[in-house]
């Protein structure tokens, strides 16, 4: 016995797949006439790597090449189009050729759309690659240009100046290739091999799920019939989490658009992740069925993207960032117990249906559309629970005001985003002051293995009712606690030093002893939420040129919601 299921919608979307002319190659004796371009992203100042390009210098001018042009600016905090900017700009110089590099970690994306674009711009274009940032090159290449030249150097911060010379050394036929060869020899190199979406999805976006030989134990009849399948298909092409998922038939996503007045193929977020896809509104009703969401929900998601898409977010870097943190979605107002959002006991963790769908929904969005593939095209070295869900609201009860009445009114609701830790637990039970009670979390808002470390930035303070009433009785406003954590949270210099990661702070913090882990009070957000007790828990950043974001719900005409039945559409 054979039947058909409804067709599914694919999470992916279209992918239209641009396959890059590659530039021609200098002949030798324009090499040794032109200058060659070395643009360094900053990553070749760590340890001994700047040895790279030493040695590549050494061998061209042993070939009479000797005329070069350097260039070293992070790309850090710059969007798609900014970094075309940049290539045209660096492309002014009329080098003859180009060598890139380090694509090692989270600069790995940015720095292929800088290749890319200088390859374009009809620039013989070599980018230096190594793990594990690699095969996240080899991932945004294969989506945004079909194939690129890439040179992979096995290299990690202990190794010496003679490994990295031998690397390159051991490399040079693959580097001069690159720059002087012939058609046939740079395609041969520059070809991918990619593993996932080969070939595309289809131009309808539809998955198709057939079940074969229905027997009395898999029955058409059963309640569920076809899950299993359908979970094993999106399992197979790596767009789901790997949890059980509810299949998007047309129907379902059809409903999701009954509280989604926005155009289905509005963009939120431009050039996303390895795909270099925009984001839209379909893909996150697509998403949210896959998720388990409710139609209800889709205005907190659509908001949650419009934050995640603020420039100040670095949305297209945190996406593949190797940091374990999630994207913590934070909803305040009164819409947030409308959609079944859970603010008070164990909000973070199971058992509140809406928390756990609508953070799932972000990260499936990130997988599906974006093809941020763990193990393909992420650099997370371990990752977290945070990036399953992470989603909760924030307790109406608060004595303090909540962020939405901060920054907009009580009636307004406001959702905030921040790319973050999973929380770390800070236990009180015996504390009697306020003073006593901070001086327990100033111990907890950093390590010298956090990124606040190096890196100033946002910070949530999330307080049980119980710390919250306490510290409100004692006299602390938010404005005092956001003072006492900027100015006592911090290390002694010398522990912040040369240890970590290259630190990215404000030009006047650099003779700062002791160092502050916030740039100032405004980085400090102190939340109330979950239950009764001693556990409050403080949640630490990735802060690498991101912001957290806050942005009110509202509808397709700019006006703030006061109700989600304002969305309806009588889909």
């Amino acid at each position: 016995m054979e039947f058909s299921f409804s067709p599914l919608i694919d999470p992916r979307g279209i992918q239209p797949r641009h396959r890059i002319k590659f530039a021609p190659r200098p002949s030798i004796e324009a090499l040794k006439k032109g200058s060659i371009l070395f643009y360094d992203n900053t990553k070749l100042s760590f340890c001994n790597y700047g040895e790279v390009f030493v040695r590549i210098k050494e061998r061209l001018r042993g070939l009479g090449a000797d005329k070069f042009i350097d260039y070293r600016e992070t790309v850090r905090g710059k969007d798609s189009s900014q970094l075309r900017a940049y290539a045209a700009m660096l492309a002014k110089e009329k080098p003859v050729a180009a060598i890139t590099a380090l694509g090692d970690m989270g600069t790995s994306p940015a720095t292929t759309i800088l290749s890319i674009a200088l390859e374009e711009l009809g620039i013989p274009t070599l980018y230096l690659t190594a793990q594990p940032g690699h095969d996240l090159v080899r991932a945004t290449a294969f989506y945004r240009a079909g194939h690129l030249c890439l040179c992979p150097l096995d290299i990690y911060q202990g190794s010496s100046v003679k490994d990295i010379r031998d690397q390159v050394d051991g490399q040079w036929d693959r580097i001069w290739t690159a720059l002087n060869g012939t058609v046939e020899g740079v395609a041969t190199i520059a070809d991918l091999r990619f593993a996932l979406d080969s070939p595309p999805p289809t131009p309808d976006c539809r998955l198709s799920l057939t079940q074969k030989n229905i027997s009395a134990k898999n029955s058409i009849l059963e309640a569920g019939a076809g899950v299993e399948e359908a979970t094993d298909l999106f399992d197979s092409l790596h767009i789901s989490d790997g949890l059980p998922i509810v299949p998007p038939t047309e129907r379902r996503v059809e409903a999701m658009f009954s509280y989604c007045p926005f155009p289905r193929e509005m963009a939120l977020a431009k050039e996303v992740g390895p795909s270099g896809r925009d984001i839209t509104i379909m893909d996150i009703a697509v998403a949210a069925v896959v998720a388990g969401c409710k139609p209800q929900h889709m205005p907190i998601l659509v908001t949650a993207f419009k934050a995640l898409a603020h420039p100040a977010y670095n949305f297209l870097q945190s996406v593949t960032t190797s940091h374990p943190g999630g994207n913590l979605i934070l909803v305040s107002g009164p819409l947030a117990k409308q959609a079944g959002i859970h603010s008070g006991q164990g909000c973070l963790g199971p058992g509140f249906p809406a928390n756990a769908v609508i953070g799932r929904a972000v990260n499936l969005v990130l997988i599906a559309a974006t093809r941020s593939v763990p193990g393909y095209a992420d650099l997370s070295c371990f990752s977290s629970q945070a990036e399953f869900t992470y989603c909760f609201a924030e307790s109406e009860d608060s004595p303090w005001e909540t962020i939405n009445q901060e920054r907009f009114d009580a009636e307004t609701t406001s959702v905030y985003v921040l790319k973050a830790e999973p929380p770390h637990d800070v236990i009180d039970f015996l504390s009697l002051s306020g003073g006593d009670l901070l001086d327990t979390f100033l111990d907890s808002c950093t390590t010298l293995g956090s990124n606040n470390s190096y890196i100033p930035g946002p910070l949530l303070l999330l307080l049980t009712p119980d710390h919250a009433k306490l510290l409100h009785r004692d006299g602390y406003t938010k404005k005092r606690i956001r003072n006492t954590v900027h100015t006592l949270a911090h290390h002694p210099a010398p522990m912040v030093r040369n240890r970590g990661l290259v630190p990215v702070r404000p030009k006047d913090f650099a003779d700062r002893h002791p160092m502050p882990i916030t740039r100032s009070p405004a980085d400090v957000e102190v939340i109330v939420a979950g239950g009764r007790g001693g556990h409050s828990c403080v949640i630490l950043p990735w802060a690498l040129h991101s912001e957290g974001i806050v942005e009110a719900v509202c509808l397709p005409d700019g006006s703030k919601a006061k109700s989600l039945e304002e969305f309806r559409t009588g889909t």
